[in-house]
């Protein structure tokens, strides 16, 4: 695909009406490549996310002796049943927070010397809770700057299991990559929550993973989960469903546009939280349509609410976005753990929405959101993909908004811009 532009001027439209397909989810895409490594025999994964995420993790198992073939539409993985047969690596992750985190539990659980590291943002990122949590359970693991940031070393010796304990307030991840590796330990893995578990659907997702690779957990209300050891992942032909986040963008600009945009293949039967985002724009005024096929969203006059998007935080950019075009304060809370995504989104969103006319109110868990005088404005996105995805919907009602390294959605979704033209929101180059 040719590069991307500088900067593209959202050029406003509208009602939006249509029928999407986008592609595969990158939480699945990420889990289910690592599980099929750990597994006995080839994996065929089917409807995979190609995107920077999931290209780093591919390209990490290969540097690591992973057999990876893609041809597109489907990624075989070579799985050699919890061994890497490079015993040595330095393994360069960009700024993806699934592949770093599920990787060093994975690695934890083999043997060998291995080194992750990633962009500069990726060393501001915190992994002190999962390093805590895997050397508890057996793992020799250290932060090379002593800073509880990446770069990580791990001297691999296997896993021995046992008991850990995680505060469960920052990130789910670091439960969903221990998660993981657990079946690989010599002995039960007991994986215990301090505090609440904040985005429990993603670890639906792991176990839903894993349960389809031959593997079960016990779930004890989230409050902690047992994976007996000496398990071992078996291979499956695996078929990876839409990415419900972005999704909610679709969704969000049928919303916005007062039009009607139906996504396929996502059904209430997903396990990803942010399919619950579709009630959220149900409470703001909007008409749902489901059936097996996909969700479709009609937009109609907006209001604003309070909203907990403590089980799908990742679409509160695209809810922030939305509430700039509905009547009354809209309030997002429950959110803490933006701060350490790829980058601080709460203090991004402030800076963003800002500069478009709003007044925005933050707090360390929460942003509200009060409609304004909107007008045009350019728009950093912080290398981050979600800030430029959720803030060009704003284009579809105000003049001039202008996304910077447009880029950046390479990340999750490289032809983002394409597909919201063929919906359309068009954009021309800067």
């Amino acid at each position: 695909m040719s590069a991307k532009p500088d900067a593209l001027e959202m050029q406003p439209c509208g009602p939006l009406h249509g029928e999407v397909e986008i592609p595969g989810s990158k939480s699945y895409t990420n889990r289910a490549l690592l599980i099929a490594a750990l597994a006995s025999g080839t994996s065929a994964l089917r409807h995979p996310l190609h995107s920077d995420d999931t290209r780093y993790m591919a390209e990490a198992l290969r540097e690591l002796g992973i057999g990876v073939g893609d041809s597109g539409k489907t990624i075989t993985v070579e799985g050699r049943g919890g061994e890497f047969p490079n015993r040595k690596a330095k393994l360069f992750v960009g700024n993806s927070g699934t592949t770093i985190r599920f990787l060093t539990a994975g690695l934890c659980a083999g043997e060998g010397e291995f080194v992750l590291d990633g962009i500069d943002r990726m060393r501001q990122r915190p992994i002190q809770d999962l390093l805590d949590g895997l050397r508890q359970l057996g793992g020799n693991i250290i932060t090379l700057n002593g800073d509880g940031c990446p770069p990580v070393r791990v001297l691999a010796q296997g896993l021995s299991g046992g008991d850990c304990l995680i505060p469960g307030t920052r990130s789910s991840q670091y439960f969903s990559a221990i998660l993981m590796a657990a079946p690989l330990a010599k002995h039960t893995c007991t994986i215990r929550v301090e505090g609440d578990l904040v985005s429990k659907p993603y670890i639906d997702m792991t176990i839903d993973v894993m349960n389809r690779f031959g593997v079960s957990v016990r779930n004890n209300n989230y409050e902690s989960f047992e994976v007996a050891g000496r398990q071992g992942y078996s291979a499956q032909d695996y078929l990876i469903e839409p990415d419900a986040t972005n999704a909610s963008y679709y969704w969000g600009a049928a919303a916005i546009s007062g039009g009607s945009v139906k996504v396929l293949g996502l059904t209430r039967d997903s396990a990803q939280g942010d399919i619950e985002f579709v009630d959220v724009l149900a409470r703001m005024g909007c008409e749902l349509d489901e059936d097996e096929d996909g969700i479709r969203v009609t937009g109609h006059s907006l209001k604003g609410g309070e909203f907990d998007l403590g089980n799908m935080p990742d679409t509160a950019q695209t809810l922030a976005v939305v509430a700039l075009f509905a009547e009354g304060r809209t309030t997002i809370t429950n959110i803490g753990n933006l701060r350490i995504k790829e980058t601080d989104r709460i203090s991004a969103l402030v800076t963003e929405l800002s500069k478009l006319g709003a007044a925005i109110e933050e707090g360390k868990d929460y942003l509200a959101v009060e409609p304004g005088g909107l007008h045009g404005a350019e728009i950093e996105t912080y290398e981050d993909h979600r800030m430029a995805m959720s803030l060009a919907l704003a284009g579809i009602r105000v003049p001039n908004v202008v996304i910077l390294d447009p880029g950046c959605t390479a990340k999750t979704y490289p032809e983002y811009f394409e597909d919201m033209a063929r919906l359309g929101l068009g954009n021309s180059t800067v």
